[in-house]
């Protein structure tokens, strides 16, 4: 992708949805957000952000600004109407309307984005430990309003689990839900775990019906160069992962 750094994710390109995650390459932040960051929030100088904005749109040659959401680690999903932006704090979004893009928020979480079969309806969760225990991709697949086995799922980078180190109320919140997701964390030398997102989040969707696409994203943890870590660096910047279809 000219000018900036694009990871496209592999979704309904066919049914004219498109999709992807932004790197940290191509964008004019400095300091402990240097390159593409694209986070209001993330303690950036507030000019640089909408210079990173805007290098996107124009290199994605986006039908529209993106519909940035105010991320609270929560369940809340916008449902989109076709007429503003969110103006509440939500951790996931749905449209049916073409020429609308959908964007969440990571740097480490795991970002995951939805079509419908026929493509006409999108989504995108933001998906952190939290939002996975509390249920947002559960909420996510509710308000795209198609039964599961008619959705198609993809996962953008996040922090992997020979990185993402946890306590027993972070096992406990998922197996005692779930014993099957025990599987997703493996006992470390320091008596935590090392636990896996994106197959926590693999278990969900496979429960509701939702078919993910293979493989494993990469690990934002690992490779500095290319993305954003909230556990390497406490203060960072941001990647954006987005949706949207064809007008």
């Amino acid at each position: 992708m000219s000018g900036i750094g694009w990871l496209a994710l592999p979704l309904l390109a066919n049914a004219g949805v498109y999709a992807g995650t932004t790197t940290r390459i191509g964008g004019v932040s400095v300091g402990p957000c240097a390159g593409l960051n694209l986070g209001e929030r993330s303690g950036d100088d507030p000019v640089a952000v909408r210079e990173n904005r805007r290098r996107l749109r124009d290199a994605l040659s986006l039908p529209d600004e993106p519909l940035w959401l105010t991320q609270v680690h929560g369940t809340e999903v916008y449902v989109d109407a076709g007429l503003g932006k969110p103006l509440a704090s939500a951790d996931a979004a749905v449209t049916t309307h073409p020429g609308r893009v959908l964007a969440v928020l990571t740097a480490d979480c795991l970002p995951v984005v939805f079509a419908s079969l026929d493509g006409r309806r999108i989504g995108v969760a933001h998906a952190g430990w939290r939002g996975l225990a509390a249920g947002v991709l559960e909420a996510t697949v509710a308000h795209m309003d198609v039964p599961g086995q008619e959705l198609v799922a993809a996962f953008g980078p996040c922090i992997g689990p020979a990185a993402f180190e946890v306590g027993d109320e972070v096992r406990e919140a998922f197996v005692a839900e779930d014993p099957d997701t025990a599987a997703a964390f493996a006992p470390n030398a320091r008596g935590r775990w090392q636990a896996d997102l994106a197959m926590l989040a693999r278990r969900r969707l496979t429960r509701l019906g939702v078919r993910s696409v293979p493989g494993e994203p990469p690990c934002t943890h690992s490779d500095e160069a290319a993305f954003y870590s909230y556990r390497r660096e406490p203060r960072t910047g941001r990647l954006a992962t987005l949706v949207w279809r064809e007008g």
